[in-house]
């Protein structure tokens, strides 16, 4: 399995999208709603509350 390039979540085998930007590199999304907040809108994980990758790094502003 492997895991959306923008909230971290798991995604189970045959859903999601991939894609592949020019320079090669490869992203995985599990939602059309990832996807577009990525690409179209330029949002930055760490700023949305619903997405594993701005737990994270709450989680480590609060150890600090």
């Amino acid at each position: 399995m492997v895991n959306c390039s923008f909230c971290g979540n798991a995604i189970p085998r045959g859903t999601g999208t991939i894609y592949v930007q020019k320079s090669g590199k490869i992203l995985y999304f599990d939602k059309s709603k990832c996807e577009k907040n990525m690409l179209h809108l330029g949002r930055k994980s760490r700023n949305l509350k619903w997405t594993e990758h701005y737990v994270k790094s709450a989680k480590k502003e609060e150890v600090k």
